[in-house]
């Protein structure tokens, strides 16, 4: 019975690997450089349910998750780990989240390739979400002479971006200000009114739409909103 059960096993893994065009798959090796530390280098620690959507092949369902250091989307078939080919035409839905391999560029014009999660859709941009790690070594106290576990801290950051190019949306009060200084005084007020706290996402993505509110007002051949007089990279 045991593998009459393998077999079946093996069966459905089998059925469900070829759903996926192998290239669209790359091999890869699992990070054990952090095992030892508190936290994850995931996004989430399980693999979920999700979709691969390849612009030219069409949809596929596979189980994902996102590693956050590697920035990789992970596949796992039995004993080998892969990861999704990172291409601009290939997205993948994952809880609800949609992640993008985008060829940013930022301000000065550097490169900021990576994945990205979609935020916000709007006809004269985006906003979108990134997620890095804050890593903090292990540690020897000389005082009590006891050794402080690595640790690992998932960091969310939000990007504003328009035709290619983007801004890191700053998430405090002070910063955001300055970064859209072109209209402080009227933000300013906004925030202070609505009481918007920007470390909720509802709340960043409203006061963006109202600064492309006030931006699409003013009068000149240009509206952009990344063509503010101070900004992030």
């Amino acid at each position: 019975m045991n593998k009459l059960l393998l077999s079946l096993f093996l069966i459905m893994s089998s059925a469900l690997f070829a759903q996926l065009p192998r290239d669209l798959l790359t091999s890869t090796q699992r990070v054990s450089t952090f095992d030892e530390y508190d936290g994850s280098i995931y996004m989430k620690s399980r693999y979920k349910e999700s979709s691969i959507i390849d612009e030219k092949k069409g949809s596929f369902d596979a189980k994902l998750k996102y590693n956050i250091f590697s920035d990789a989307l992970e596949y796992n078939q039995g004993s080998k780990l892969f990861e999704v080919l990172k291409s601009p035409t290939v997205h993948a839905r994952i809880d609800g989240d949609y992640f993008y391999y985008c060829e940013f560029k930022n301000q000065r014009g550097l490169q900021r390739d990576g994945y990205y999660v979609l935020v916000e859709l709007n006809d004269n941009y985006r906003i979108y979400k990134r997620f890095t790690l804050d890593i903090k070594d292990p540690s020897q106290s000389s005082l009590t002479q006891t050794s402080e576990p690595g640790q690992l801290r998932m960091i969310t950051s939000y990007f504003l971006e328009e035709s290619g190019k983007i801004m890191e949306l700053p998430m405090n009060k002070k910063d955001m200000l300055a970064t859209l200084s072109d209209k402080e005084d009227e933000l300013k007020a906004y925030l202070k009114k609505e009481k918007i706290r920007l470390k909720k996402e509802e709340d960043l993505i409203r006061l963006v739409a109202r600064y492309n509110a006030l931006k699409s007002t003013d009068e000149g051949p240009s509206q952009s909103l990344l063509s503010t007089r101070s900004g992030r990279n």
